[in-house]
Parts: structure tokens; C-alpha cells; sequence
């Protein structure tokens, strides 16, 4: 095996031109494939990306009526159970879930006021402890909540950075007191949203979906949401998972969990006919495969036409190797009438074209991975370099090579060798 090597690489070598341009084919369609499975890699990740946000594995699961969000300020449903301890308790000791947080809201702020200013149209959440760590923020002023602050009651917010902008212009906000529903309540802290997740805009849905808090978001103690709004009140949970994999697993988890509140089914009226409430998970992970289905079928029909390049290219293996046949007719018949036998030559031929297309296959990827760069820079379009995939590209170099040299070697193993020691 590694004689037939050596002599294949000297055959190559001697011929570099010939060989060259023989392997320019399988060149073409293995550099062509190499960048667009890149293409479509850098693409399904920037989709993700752009839909989940990077380091961000909340999965929000929602009170909901049939496909739409259950807004309590449309008042608080009957039928609903509060949570519990101990559904708490089972969510957050899901395998695969980081953190979980437990929060009410009211998606439409009124009677939010500092003097003479107001927020409008705003939201404002009643959260626990752990609604900062697995929501993605972090404090960028003052303090946080504390247990003590639940234990006692406090009348303390939290304001993102569009409320404070809101409330306070060119103010600090650390330690004034504003109004929710004629109740004092004391700054002790703004928050933001952590760098980790930034996601891009690129649609109006994606607009609406990461800017609900855009006209400012407010937090208060879960304990002291009573306060001001009902008591037991059904809420909402958002979990973090350890990786954006199994976050459809995961919330459909936490939805049977948070289902089993649901006690008297309860349904409103819509029209043809009747919309049950019940908690459903944001699926976001299932919008993103939706997407890199649709990126992928596009891209798929451009791997098939690169491969018609890899088809020509084998059919110029073929060629070379049946002139390196006919060139090589006396050596191949001194070979045999010295007792080779036509297994030998047969393997001699079979590996000059597997080396060849190898070699092909490798400067193929380079130039792939060179091309994939080019790609990027020039249509600002991000590119994810697979080495499974450029390992098997240069393995399918080395099949091609077999196929197509099947026929020069069965010509060359099955010569008279008379007949070849007469060739001119």
C-alpha cells in the first residue's frame, strides 16, 4: 500500500501540470461545497442568534388565551391556582434548568408618578429574588432586592433605564420616591439588560418582541404586589436552561407543570367559537428551526449544483488515468510478465487516482475555507467553518477518485501482457 502511495505521489509530481489541472475540478466543487456548508452554518447561527440573543436561555412560559398572552389587566381569571411552594420547587429541580423566576405584571402602567411626571404605558412587575439572574439584567445603580425587603413588605422599585429617563431627566433616581397608584414607593436601584444579550433587530416582529419594555419596565417585591394590585394573583415563570438545545424540552416541561393549576378550565367567548386558558412556553427555539428549514432548502439546491462540478471533476480523473494507462502500457506489461498479478496492478491504479483526488480534495477545503472568508467579508455574511464537514469532503474526494479510476484500473490489470510488451 504505501509503495502504490509513493509511486502514485511521484507519478503526480512528475505530471504537475497534467495534474493540476486534472484536479481542478474536484478543486472547484469541494472549495464550492466547503463554503456554502459554511455559509448555511454562519447563517443558522446568526438566526438564532438573532431570535434567542446570545447567552440567553429564558423560556417564558405564560398564562395564555389559546395562541395570545393573557393580559391581567384584563382582570384576574377564575379557575386559576396560585402557585405553589412545591411546584416552584419542581420546576427549579428540572434537570437542565438553571434558574427559574416567578413574577406578576401588568403590561399597561397607570398611576405611576413622580411630582408632576407620569409613566405611561410602561410595565411593571411584581418579581421574586431570582427574576434579575435568569431574566438577563444587572444592576447599574444602587441595590438589589433582598429577603429582607419580602419579609418586611417593603415599598421599594427597581426602574430599567427608560423609566428612570422617563421619571427622572438628568436626575439620579437612587433614593426619590414615586407613586404607583397614590402608594409611595422608594427607589433603591436602575437595572439594564446584561452586554450577554444583545439580539438583532431585523423585522418588525422581532421590534416587538424585544422592545415590550421600551416605554419602561418597573419592578416591586413580589410580596408587595398586593399592595397595589390583587391578591392571588396566577403569575408567570421564565426558566433558564443550560443551552439553547433543550430549551423547547424544557418548556414544554414547565408548561405541563404550570397546566396542572388550571382547575376549572376556564374559557371566554371568541367569536366562532371558545378560547380556553391555559399556560403555553414561548417556543422560540422552534421559530429558529422553522427559519434554518426555510435557509437551508435554499442553500441545499446550490450544494447540488456545486456537485455537479465534483462529477466533471471525476470524469477528468477518468480521462487522465486512461491516458496514464495507454502511456504506461509496456511498463505495465513488464510488470506482468515479471508474475504481477492483475490484483496488484489493479491497487497500483486505484490508489494514483484515490492520491490524486485526495490531494485535490485537500487543496479544495483551503481554498473553501479562504473563499468562505472572502464571503463573509464582502456580503457581511457570517460563515461557521465545519471540520466534520471538510474531513468528509476530502474522504468523498477520495471516493471519487476510487469510482472513477475503477475503470482505468480494470483496463490496466486486464492487459495481454504480450500484447502490451509489442505496444509503441
Amino acid at each position: 500500500m504505501f509503495e502504490n502511495i509513493r509511486l502514485a505521489v511521484k507519478g503526480i509530481w512528475s505530471h504537475r501540470m497534467r495534474s493540476f489541472l486534472t484536479m481542478l475540478g474536484i478543486i472547484i466543487g469541494i472549495a464550492s461545497i466547503i463554503s456554502i456548508v459554511s455559509t448555511i452554518r454562519g447563517t443558522n447561527e446568526q438566526i438564532k442568534e438573532n431570535l434567542i440573543g446570545a447567552g440567553n436561555n429564558n423560556v417564558d412560559v405564560k398564562l395564555s388565551q389559546g395562541e395570545s398572552e393573557y393580559y391581567m389587566d384584563q382582570g384576574s381569571p377564575d379557575g386559576i391556582m396560585t402557585v405553589t411552594e412545591d411546584i416552584k420547587k419542581e420546576i427549579r429541580n428540572l434537570k437542565g434548568v438553571v434558574s427559574a423566576t416567578f413574577y406578576n405584571k401588568r403590561s399597561w402602567t397607570e398611576g405611576i408618578t413622580y411630582k408632576n411626571t407620569s409613566l405611561e404605558n410602561g410595565s411593571i412587575y411584581g418579581v421574586d429574588t431570582e427574576f434579575l439572574r435568569t431574566k438577563g439584567y444587572v444592576l447599574q445603580e444602587g441595590r438589589g432586592f433582598v429577603d429582607q425587603d419580602y419579609k418586611n413588605f417593603s415599598k421599594i422599585v427597581l426602574l430599567d433605564d427608560v423609566a428612570t429617563q422617563t421619571l427622572f431627566p438628568g436626575e439620579t433616581a437612587i433614593g426619590k420616591i414615586i407613586e404607583i397608584k397614590g402608594e409611595p414607593f422608594t427607589v433603591v436601584g436602575t437595572i439594564r439588560k446584561s452586554d450577554a444579550f444583545e439580539p438583532v433587530i431585523n423585522s418588525m416582529e422581532d421590534y416587538y418582541m424585544y422592545n415590550q419594555n421600551s416605554n419602561g419596565m418597573i419592578l416591586i417585591p413580589q410580596a408587595t404586589w398586593p399592595i397595589v394590585y390583587n391578591f392571588d394573583e396566577p403569575c408567570d415563570v421564565s426558566v433558564m436552561a443550560e443551552n439553547t438545545d433543550i430549551m423547547s424540552s424544557i418548556g414544554k416541561k414547565v408548561e405541563d407543570i404550570m397546566n396542572t393549576l388550571v382547575v376549572a378550565s376556564p374559557t371566554s367567548d371568541e367569536g366562532e367559537g371558545e378560547t380556553r386558558l391555559s399556560y403555553r412556553a414561548a417556543d422560540l427555539l422552534k421559530t429558529v428551526k422553522d427559519l434554518q428549514k426555510v435557509s437551508e432548502s435554499t442553500n441545499k439546491q446550490l450544494l447540488w449544483i456545486a456537485s455537479i462540478s465534483l462529477l466533471v471533476g471525476g470524469i477528468g480523473v477518468m480521462n487522465i488515468m486512461l491516458v496514464s494507462v495507454t502511456e504506461r502500457t509496456r511498463e505495465i506489461g513488464l510488470k506482468k510478465a515479471i508474475g504481477a498479478r492483475k490484483k496488484k496492478i489493479l491497487w497500483q491504479f486505484l490508489t494514483e487516482a484515490a492520491v490524486l483526488t485526495s490531494v485535490g480534495g485537500i487543496l479544495g477545503v483551503i481554498v473553501g475555507i479562504i473563499m468562505s472568508q472572502v464571503i463573509a467579508k464582502m456580503s457581511q455574511t457570517p460563515v461557521a467553518i465545519s471540520v466534520p464537514a471538510s474531513i468528509l469532503a476530502v474522504v468523498f474526494s477520495m471516493v471519487i477518485g476510487i469510482i472513477f479510476g475503477l475503470l482505468p484500473s480494470i483496463k490496466a490489470a486486464n492487459l495481454n501482457p504480450i500484447d502490451a510488451l509489442r505496444y509503441e
